[in-house]
């Protein structure tokens, strides 16, 4: 699979990212956790190398700490062809006549149907015990606006006295 390219033995550190820069040289850097600083970070070199890179490879650093490379999958899946069918025409096969049987109409009589007296109970409701509904409480909305401009006129206030 891989081809180790050059030993270095390098030991991670954890909260660092490591990595072959442009030079072919195993750097490392510090990775953005928790929304602390934006842009980008400073990087370390770890060891110097000097790999020289050839088209086609991606170069990185192994579980050993070694610099590695593996050929690069390019294009993905590869589609297939579209294969055209040929039409085969299909040879008339002769049927034989068969006669039909003429279906009867049948005489529609609908049955009656007698309703059966049936008595019903009379139904007492329920007394449904009132819910109490409570309200809900708006959604806290940042209020970062509000603030800065209440300090602002108390500041004023402060500076006419």
């Amino acid at each position: 699979m891989a081809q180790v390219v050059a030993k270095c033995g390098v030991k991670r550190q954890k909260g660092y990212l490591y990595f072959i820069d442009k030079k072919g040289n195993v750097a490392k850097a510090k990775m953005a956790r928790g929304g602390g600083k934006k842009g980008r970070q400073k990087q370390t070199i770890v060891a110097r190398t000097g790999v020289k890179r050839q088209p086609g490879y991606l170069y990185f650093l192994d579980k050993k700490g070694n610099v590695a490379r593996v050929k690069m999958a390019r294009g993905g899946k590869r589609k297939k062809k579209k294969t055209t069918k040929r039409k085969t025409k299909k040879k008339a096969t002769k049927r034989k006549k068969t006669t039909r049987r003429k279906t009867a109409k049948r005489k529609t009589t609908r049955r009656k149907t007698k309703k059966k007296a049936t008595k019903r109970k009379k139904t007492t409701r329920r007394k449904t015990a009132k819910r109490k509904t409570t309200k809900r409480k708006p959604a806290k909305r940042k209020t970062t606006k509000r603030k800065t401009t209440r300090r602002k006129t108390t500041r004023r206030k402060k500076r006419r006295r």
